[in-house]
C-alpha cells in the first residue's frame, strides 16, 4: 500500500483508498455519510474501532474526489439492488429451503 499526501488513507495496488491499514474502504464511510447522513460523529459511533482523525481524513478524501467516489458508490448501490432482486424467493420456496435444514 502506497500513502496518499493524508497519513491515514492508503491507496492499495487496485487503486481503491483504505483506511490506513484498515479493512476499512474510503468508499464504504462515505457511502454511509451520502445515503445515511451520517456525520463524522455518527461513523465513530458505527465504527468504534476508528480514530477521529482517520474519519475526518476518510471524508476529506470523498469531498477532494467526489466525483470518482460517488460514481463508485451509486454503481455498488445498483450492483446490490440487482442483486436484491436476483434472490427474491417465494413463500413456497423459502419453505422448501427450511424443511430441507431440518
Amino acid at each position: 500500500m502506497t500513502l496518499t499526501t493524508d497519513s491515514h488513507i492508503a491507496l492499495g495496488p487496485d487503486g481503491v483508498a483504505r483506511i490506513g491499514e484498515t479493512r476499512y474502504k474510503v468508499s464504504h464511510l462515505a457511502a454511509e455519510h451520502y445515503h445515511y447522513g451520517w456525520t463524522a460523529e455518527e461513523l465513530l459511533r458505527q465504527h468504534s474501532d476508528l480514530r477521529p482523525e482517520e474519519v475526518y481524513s476518510a471524508l476529506a478524501y470523498f469531498y477532494d474526489h467526489y466525483d470518482e467516489l460517488l460514481a463508485e458508490i451509486q454503481s455498488d448501490a445498483v450492483q446490490v439492488e440487482s442483486g436484491r432482486e436476483r434472490q427474491t424467493l417465494s413463500r413456497s420456496e423459502l419453505l422448501a429451503r427450511y424443511s430441507g435444514m431440518r
